[in-house]
């Protein structure tokens, strides 16, 4: 897409109605990734995670492949701006118990690594060590979210996520394949998740699988989100109406806790992570004062391994526009 503007950082674009889109969280003032595609293969998670976001425009559903994936998925390759990496998944994930069947994911990579497409995959699912043999070959990094090591709490707040410590062991198994690999810690719970044994807990182990980047934020509630966590946690409602509802702020269409607490609970995360040796960002906090990563998201674990097929023929028409 042309800048409007001489000196003006271009912009991704690409067609209305295709599936790869470029990413757009809520427009939150506050989202400091950089700028990249989105591509979903599902609709829907079968990981039911009670903070889930994406069901507040989606509902709550099984994931199920999109009509046509394969088809539109070509069809869209020729469109995207080569500038750009793409994140796969960003509303549904990638790695839900269909995929073990559907294998849409794979399918996914298998088209768009050989390509030289620069791809981040965000993930709870353990299924995607499977797909370590290509990922390790391609331009690609995997970030993977763990809220917690307590396997009770774990799933009661995510139920059909796979375990912490099956997804660590996916770590392990994509670190010794050499693909790059992070953490999402996030969100992180007030009251629930946030003291420093449980935050330690999930970097430590994610650090001896080898991760070297963490990513992390404070539970940002939206109203369909939070009635599922205080049905799931019936103690915390009392604190939680006074930490979000009362003392919180909306921004973006979300309740967030007030400042100092964000704060507080985030340097805490930083402090053992610093001490752990791995870099360190927030996600949609407004506080890229204690980031020390050169990305928030993890995008700067991406490898160049293979040149991108057609890269500089893309790129001059690109800038030519």
């Amino acid at each position: 897409m042309r800048s409007s503007k001489p000196g003006k950082k271009p912009q991704p674009s690409i067609p209305r109605g295709t599936l790869i889109g470029v990413f757009d969280p809520w427009r939150s003032s506050l989202c400091t990734c950089p700028l990249k595609y989105s591509l979903n293969p599902y609709t829907g998670c079968s990981h039911f995670c009670l903070y889930c976001y994406a069901t507040s425009y989606i509902g709550l559903r099984k994931s199920t492949p999109k009509k046509d994936y394969r088809e539109r998925l070509l069809r869209d390759i020729n469109k995207i701006d080569p500038r750009y990496h793409i994140d796969i998944s960003t509303s549904s994930d990638p790695y839900p118990p269909e995929e073990e069947q559907h294998r849409i994911t794979r399918w996914t990579l298998e088209q768009l690594l050989p390509r030289g497409f620069r791809v981040l995959i965000v993930t709870k699912g353990a299924l995607v060590a499977r797909d370590a043999d290509i990922l390790s070959k391609g331009n690609a990094a995997v970030t993977m979210t763990i809220t917690t090591m307590d396997r009770t709490l774990a799933a009661k707040l995510e139920p059909g996520a796979p375990s912490p410590r099956d997804r660590v062991k996916a770590l392990e198994k994509l670190n010794e394949a050499g693909v790059p690999i992070g953490l999402r810690l996030d969100p992180v719970f007030p009251m629930l998740t946030d003291d420093e044994h449980s935050i330690r807990e999930v970097l430590e182990a994610a650090a001896a699988a080898g991760v070297r980047f963490v990513v992390t934020s404070v539970y940002k509630a939206r109203p369909d989100n939070l009635r599922r966590v205080l049905s799931a946690f019936p103690e915390l409602e009392e604190e939680y109406n006074k930490i979000y509802r009362a003392r919180g702020e909306r921004i973006s269409g979300y309740w967030y806790p007030e400042l100092g607490l964000r704060i507080r609970i985030l340097e805490k995360v930083r402090a053992i992570a610093l001490r752990l040796g791995l870099e360190f960002a927030t996600c949609r906090e407004g506080l890229q004062h204690l980031n020390t990563a050169p990305s928030c998201d993890g995008s700067h674990l991406i490898p160049t391994r293979i040149a991108q097929k057609g890269y500089q023929r893309q790129l001059d028409a690109w800038l030519r526009s």
